[in-house]
């Protein structure tokens, strides 16, 4: 029995960021150098089939620094970013940390940083309970960062001080939402101090784009990517406002739900920028089993953007 066709475009750039390819090798490098086992404090990237191949290999995952025994073993902090307070309990109890957060996320501690010393109070528009919301907001005490989600939360926010005021966003944000709140904060107090460059990072701005160009010429669309990854969840909205009401998150192949699929003759495929792109090649393999397809690419390509290693595990420069 013939196979019905299928078209697939992939969207490009897809998967794996500069941020995410750093901290999974922060891990695999500090496994080949100190050997297991080597502390993750929180997942270092939202995808589970990352963490399991990672906790094969020695990694050992835990929430707080409390649950790690004493010991010499490395430590290293996931990609999102910690608070303050989390290298300084580390410190306490002298524990060797290799601090993973993204190069991005870290500039946005710092611009936080330089706002709070500058005398201003700081809007951070993100998702409450987001693991890099909460190291954000750990950089400063209690009160000088105050949360903003929605434009109706923008719209409620009264400032101590609207000429002392200056917001900073989570890295992985709908640029089409976050510049709603912007317009909304900037309007209602125009002195606001602004971000020096856009937070919202260059991978998240990216696979957003990509996914607008490719959803309303397609029937479905699949994110692959974690629930728990503020980015992912974000494509599927951004395909389903770009004309793509059957836009879906897939962790991996064997979670398809098949029935969202029936009837389609083109599809589009993304993933989220902390999926590999093997979990991708598993999609289109599951899709070819059941249907005739064809697969092409749509986009600008990979990215080239790449970050630099902690010092401690640069490879040796060769003596002179």
């Amino acid at each position: 029995m013939d196979k019905p066709k299928l078209e697939i475009t992939l969207c490009a750039p897809r998967g794996f960021c500069a941020g995410v390819d750093r901290a999974i090798q922060i891990v695999e490098l500090a496994l080949e150098k100190y050997g297991a086992p080597v502390y993750v404090r929180h997942a270092i990237v939202h995808n589970k089939y990352v963490v399991e191949g990672l906790r094969r290999k020695g990694a050992v995952f835990v929430e707080e620094l409390d649950e790690i025994p004493p010991s010499d073993a490395p430590v290293v902090f996931s990609a999102h970013g910690v608070p303050k307070a989390v290298p300084a309990d580390a410190k306490a109890r002298i524990m060797f940390f290799l601090d993973a957060t993204c190069p991005l996320v870290s500039k946005v501690h710092i611009e936080a940083n330089r706002h709070f010393n500058e005398g201003r109070e700081i809007v951070l528009i993100g998702h409450a309970g987001h693991v890099e919301v909460i190291g954000t907001m750990g950089q400063l005490p209690a009160g000088a960062i105050t949360l903003v989600e929605t434009a109706a939360d923008a719209e409620a926010f009264t400032p101590r001080d609207p000429q002392k005021l200056a917001f900073v966003t989570q890295t992985t944000l709908s640029v089409d939402d976050t510049s709603a709140i912007v317009e909304i904060l900037r309007r209602r107090f125009p002195s606001i101090s602004l971000p020096h460059k856009e937070d919202i990072c260059y991978a998240t701005t990216n696979r957003q784009e990509a996914v607008k160009k490719v959803a309303p010429n397609v029937d479905a669309m699949i994110v692959v990517g974690a629930p728990e990854s503020s980015n992912s969840v974000r494509l599927v909205e951004v395909a389903q406002r770009n004309g793509c009401p059957r836009a879906t998150l897939v962790e991996r192949a064997d979670t398809i739900d098949w029935s969202k699929f029936e009837g389609i003759t083109t599809l589009g495929i993304t993933a989220g920028a902390s999926a590999p792109e093997t979990l991708v090649d598993e999609v289109i393999e599951a899709f070819a089993q059941r249907f005739d397809i064809n697969v092409s690419a749509h986009g600008a390509g990979r990215e080239t953007i790449v970050f630099n290693l902690p010092r401690e595990l640069r490879p040796a420069s060769p003596a002179a």
